[in-house]
């Protein structure tokens, strides 16, 4: 198998894994939160919390170095626009997830206690969902580019 051929798959992959995780959590951490129940939000935070640092955190890792060794290898230049424009929305990405994993953390705990007392969610639980929610919508956004740019490679001058 060529090098380039497993680079590729590598970084095909990686993005799989971002864009696949980075949807299904949001969507079970949608529906727990619908339930309103704090043991099914506590359940299910405490597996995404867990699969974030599994996986996205994996693929967060493996992106920029199969990246890097892809360009090298297929002799692109990291000075390309459509390059440069993805390492410029991978960087906001991470301004949006680094605080989605502390989020995240931050819910799972919360809804941890409320089961344990028998109190209903906090007010800080709540503020801190909507931040997450909105967090979601600029990082996943610059995901799906990313990948666009990956595939179309356009010509981007800066």
């Amino acid at each position: 198998m060529e090098y380039d051929l497993i680079l590729r798959w590598l970084h095909v992959l990686g993005a799989c894994t971002l864009l696949g995780t980075g949807a299904g959590i949001a969507f079970f951490m949608v529906m727990a939160h619908r339930s309103a129940d704090p043991r099914i939000i506590a359940h299910t935070a405490g597996v995404v919390v867990l699969a974030d640092l599994l996986f996205t955190t994996t693929a967060v890792v493996v992106q920029p170095v199969s990246g890097a060794l892809l360009a090298h290898a297929l002799g692109w230049s990291l000075w390309e626009g459509w390059i440069l424009l993805s390492l410029g929305l991978y960087l906001l990405t991470g301004l949006f997830w680094l605080p989605v994993v502390w989020i995240q953390i931050r819910l799972r705990d919360l809804a941890r206690a409320a089961a344990t007392t028998g109190a209903g969610l906090p007010a800080t639980y709540h503020r801190l969902f909507r931040i997450w929610f909105a967090c979601g919508f600029p990082a996943f956004a610059a995901v799906l580019a990313i990948v666009w740019l990956m595939l179309a490679r356009p010509d981007i001058g800066f």
